[in-house]
């Protein structure tokens, strides 16, 4: 380190509301936190900055051209789509990443929505607290079958860290597990059965998604995919909004053809109040959070001050843009 870097977080209102420290990152340099950084103040406030740290704040080209002392940027996410990392390289900037921080969290999570659509805890508790229970003749009600996952068809869509413990967790409840994704993975577990995108789908009673957004897999889940779907199949989508084409979703919810639907994500967010599937019978939609347990938060500032330690040290640390050897150091 040397006493020229400045550190600036452009939104760390997320990945710290004031539940962990920045101390170790500000032990590294000359440090600002900002909350969040509205798009018009983006280059006024990253300018001086030799080390950024972001999570959603955009960095195309055209504002990198204009932050002559940037040399690094450490996404505060797994996904770093929000960085032109081309142009970063071109720029010499390292652009960094924090992989598998939230694993266990969206794997929790992934359960969690399933969970609500299979047996309405949510639902039933509020209508106790409401005094429904207390008007009943019979000791028990509720009010659509519950749905026991012992035997059932999980359908994972996407192998990596996610998708794999997904899957563990599916044949732990006594599912049969189905996989897909780009690439066969080189080994599956004896419980785990390979298979493709359209073979799953007819299969499944549970869809989970868990691959990566890319051009192929934007609109994965559309119209014709929903027809080769049980019409009584759950669909749950942790992964990417864009994965799934929401006004078919809403269609085939109520239509009748899709049994239920749990997201954690959606096409644009915060989402615009007429985003169809806000609205949709048998859904449910929670605001993005499978990442944000206290301990991946945790995980996750430790990653990125660790990313930005290597990088101070001249070392390549989940650096996603690999560099030139002649790079600008700090």
């Amino acid at each position: 380190m040397t006493t020229a870097t400045r550190i600036v977080v452009l939104d760390g209102a997320l990945a710290n509301p004031g539940d962990l420290s920045w101390d170790a990152l500000a032990a590294l340099g000359e440090l600002t936190v900002h909350d969040r950084t509205p798009r018009d103040q983006i280059v006024a406030r990253a300018q001086p900055a030799t080390i950024i740290l972001t999570n959603k704040t955009p960095l195309n080209r055209a504002t990198l051209a204009q932050l002559p002392a940037l040399r690094c940027v450490s996404v505060l996410a797994t996904g770093y789509n929000i960085v032109d990392a081309a142009a970063a390289r071109e720029q010499g900037v390292a652009v960094c990443n924090v992989p598998g921080y939230s694993t266990p969290s969206v794997v929790q999570h992934t359960f969690a929505l399933l969970l609500e659509l299979t047996n309405q805890v949510g639902r039933y508790a509020a209508e106790v607290r409401g005094g429904a229970w207390c008007q009943v003749k019979d000791f028990s009600f509720w009010h659509a079958p519950l749905l026991e996952l012992q035997g059932l068809t999980l359908g994972v869509i996407g192998c990596g860290a996610i998708g794999r413990g997904v899957a563990e967790v599916g044949h732990a409840l006594g599912m049969r597990v189905l996989v897909t994704s780009r690439r066969k993975p080189d080994a599956l577990p004896a419980w785990a059965a390979w298979t493709s995108f359209d073979a799953l789908l007819p299969e499944a009673d549970v869809v989970s998604l868990h691959c990566p957004l890319t051009p192929e897999t934007e609109g994965l889940i559309n119209a014709a995919s929903l027809a080769r779907m049980k019409p009584a199949a759950l669909l749950i989508n942790t992964g990417r909004g864009p994965l799934l084409d929401e006004a078919a979703v809403a269609a085939a919810l109520h239509a009748g053809h899709l049994g239920g639907l749990a997201v954690d994500v959606l096409s644009s967010e915060p989402p615009r109040p007429d985003n169809p599937l806000l609205s949709a019978p048998r859904a449910i939609v929670t605001p993005h959070q499978a990442w944000a347990t206290l301990a991946a938060r945790q995980r996750l500032l430790a990653e990125s001050v660790a990313n930005v330690r290597a990088f101070l040290a001249g070392e390549s640390r989940n650096v996603v843009n690999a560099l030139p050897p002649n790079r600008p150091t700090v």
